[in-house]
């Protein structure tokens, strides 16, 4: 790994106030375990109050409007996320490409924006199901990548990427370890080309798709994983920490 793994947390369209305990004792622990990088990314109503509580570990967001400002009702800016004390935010997320309608120039717009406001960003990418069926994966994770990810020099050290095959994310399923593997890879290979071999060796590369305690360890271990994206298993600190030891007991891969 270039760097120390990073763990995630996606809180997701979860939590009000009385789930700051949570994130509390996430950040009690993450002292201790300074092998790994920790992070939440609360809803947006929680960031402000979850960066006064969780001093240790980085904060940040699920998702930013490409504007600076105007008449977006009900959408919130890259710059208003960095104020609330946001240090980054996940862009791309397959649920928001599903949900929503993104589309990888609408996820490399958002990029930009966070980047001018001062945010790293976590930028997802993952087939479904049925195009890894028909031996698309790679090819259909490569152009998303290559669509977007943010160009300019210096952005490289700002990006993370994290690898999400739909058809795992909430379900139960993973993929197998080799198969992750064999994804990073050619991840790697396209950020290498994207960015130059420098710059794109030391961009992490996170999994996400039902990362649980019980499975971190073998997934972690996989060829060119730098950590993780934690879904569902990231909403106590119990699981979640369960995930952080892991992490740090998993050799350099």
């Amino acid at each position: 790994m270039a760097e120390r793994p990073y763990i995630v947390g996606n809180w997701k369209m979860h939590g009000t106030r009385a789930m700051l305990a949570e994130a509390r004792a996430i950040d009690r622990a993450a002292e201790r375990l300074i092998k790994v990088e920790v992070a939440l990314a609360p809803p947006f109503t929680l960031i402000h109050a979850t960066r006064k509580e969780a001093t240790l570990i980085g904060v940040g967001a699920q998702d930013c409007h490409p504007a600076d400002g105007g008449a977006h009702t009900g959408d919130v800016s890259a710059a208003m996320l960095k104020d609330a004390g946001a240090g980054f935010v996940i862009l791309g997320h397959s649920e928001r490409r599903a949900d929503h309608g993104e589309k990888d120039a609408d996820v490399r717009a958002k990029a930009d924006s966070a980047i001018a406001a001062g945010l790293n960003v976590i930028a997802c990418v993952g087939e479904t199901e049925e195009q890894r069926d028909a031996g698309k994966a790679e090819s259909v994770v490569a152009k998303q990548l290559k669509g977007s990810l943010p160009e300019g020099e210096g952005v490289a050290a700002k990006v993370t990427v994290a690898y999400e095959p739909v058809w795992a994310i909430g379900t139960g399923r993973t993929p197998t370890v080799e198969d992750v593997g064999a994804m990073h890879c050619s991840i790697r290979k396209v950020l290498n080309e994207f960015y130059g071999e420098e710059a794109g060796a030391t961009i992490r590369i996170l999994y996400g798709g039902s990362v649980k305690p019980d499975n971190a360890a073998e997934l972690l271990a996989a060829d060119e994983v730098g950590g993780a994206l934690v879904g569902g298993a990231s909403l106590t600190a119990d699981s979640f920490l369960g995930i952080v030891v892991a992490a740090a007991e998993t050799p350099e891969n």
